[in-house]
């Protein structure tokens, strides 16, 4: 048995932590739950219907106008917010209609779950 940066070796197979893994957020009828990030209207966490270009329709949008608890966006994508108090993300809405789409990331699981249990902002 040989470990090794947080791995273990045991007969030849070597195994990782569970929570390492990261796996995708859940689809919604075939549309991927991810972060886009747009040129000026700022950044949303939505499934998306579909993308042609700089334009991308996303489906049960919440738009991710202020984050704690992750150092970047790729992060929170990944790892979800460690502050959801800290977060401002308002309701979702329904459908959204973004254009000058920058920045597309997959969302994982465990940081859809995350983005879900921020509590909604609003003034």
């Amino acid at each position: 048995m040989e470990t090794k940066n947080n791995e273990i070796t045991i007969n030849g197979i070597v195994y990782i932590p569970k929570d390492s893994i990261q796996i995708p957020a859940r689809e919604l009828d075939g549309m991927e739950y991810c972060m886009v990030r747009t040129y000026s209207a700022g950044v949303f966490a939505g499934y998306i219907e579909s993308r042609d270009w700089k334009e991308a329709v996303l489906r049960n949008a919440r738009r991710i106008w202020q984050w704690a608890g992750a150092t970047e966006l790729c992060q929170l994508a990944t790892e979800g917010t460690k502050k959801p108090s800290a977060c401002k993300f308002p309701a979702p809405v329904d459908k959204v209609i973004l254009t000058e789409v920058i920045e597309v990331i997959p969302i994982t699981e465990k940081a859809q779950k995350s983005i879900a249990e921020v509590p909604v902002w609003k003034i």
